[in-house]
């Protein structure tokens, strides 16, 4: 199954909205990428996506990407470095867990929402949205 099709359009829509409600909170920006296959080790690729999208240069590093490959099941969220100075290291693993429950039902559109939320949750508590805020990065999600 090629990744563009492992969400249903229903799961795409919740996603989206999930990062616009986040984002609408914060000055983070968060972005989902499907891919099929994840030939290196996941968090080397998740680094690589990330660079590609560019989510390194917002202004406040408060970037986070959620990482998906579907055929080879791998998931990772990377958290640039303001955000990761901010949270608790543990954090990122209780959000891995709610995406992973999520797959594993069946339910990755919900449990990606879901995961996308609590991210924004802390995105929100440490990187308040502000007045001049500009939406930095697209909130679209990428497919590879």
């Amino acid at each position: 199954m090629a990744a563009r099709d492992f969400l249903s359009e229903k799961d795409k829509a919740d996603i989206l909205a999930a990062i616009s409600d986040a984002e609408s909170q914060t000055s983070g920006e968060i972005r989902l990428h499907v891919e099929s296959r994840c030939k290196a080790d996941v968090l080397d690729r998740a680094a690589a996506v990330f660079a590609t999208l560019g989510m390194h240069k917002t202004e406040l590093r408060n970037g986070v990407l959620f990482y998906l490959a579907t055929t080879d099941r791998q998931f990772a969220i990377l958290g640039d470095g303001g955000i990761n100075a901010a949270v608790p290291e543990e954090f990122w693993d209780g959000v891995k867990d709610t995406v992973i429950a999520g797959l594993a039902d069946g339910k990755a559109g919900a449990g990606l929402a879901a995961g996308i939320r609590l991210a924004g949750e802390q995105l929100s508590a440490h990187f308040p949205v502000a007045e001049d805020d500009v939406n930095e990065l697209s909130d679209d999600i990428s497919f590879g």
